[in-house]
């Protein structure tokens, strides 16, 4: 094989490996790590409403335009042009319909520029996974499935009984 041809072998591969990698991050959950919530938690105990206003970790109903879930409350990040968005969307929306203490709000980035700086925001849809206290424990990035979801919902309980 000519040495042409075998680099684009080897770039097509490396391609494909990179795109797998891709994809099987895509939507997938991240927890905060505990210490991180064990801290926020710990602040609550001793924080007064009027310092609480500014923290980054929490988001309040007020914020969100929605009540809390008392299970879980997803807060999606999307954008107008985002077809994944529309998809998770569809998908969290019909789990919030579904499970009980479950809420979901869809906030569009460009109207919520505070908390696309404030979260980190780097790409669409981004999911927030709030506590019943409104902490931020996990974050969903990329297309969302079912699957992704409900392992979400998954963690969360785990980490609640503790």
């Amino acid at each position: 094989m000519p040495p042409r041809a075998l680099l684009v072998v080897a770039l097509l591969a490396v391609a494909t490996l990179v795109g797998l990698w891709w994809r099987s991050r895509n939507g997938r959950y991240s927890a905060v790590p505990p210490d991180v919530v064990r801290a926020a938690e710990a602040y609550d105990e001793g924080a007064a409403d009027a310092h609480d206003e500014g923290r980054d970790d929490r988001l309040r109903p007020a914020e969100l335009g929605i009540a809390l879930g008392s299970v879980a409350t997803f807060v999606q990040l999307s954008s107008e042009v985002c077809a994944p968005c529309r998809r998770t969307h569809a998908v969290l929306a019909e789990l919030a319909a579904h499970e009980p203490g479950v809420s979901h709000v869809e906030l569009d980035v460009a109207q919520h520029l505070d908390l696309v700086r404030r979260f980190h925001v780097m790409r669409t849809p981004t999911v927030l996974v709030l506590d019943p206290s409104g902490v931020v424990v996990g974050r969903m990035s990329g297309a969302t499935d079912r699957r992704h979801a409900h392992h979400a919902l998954e963690r969360l309980a785990q980490e609640t009984t503790r």
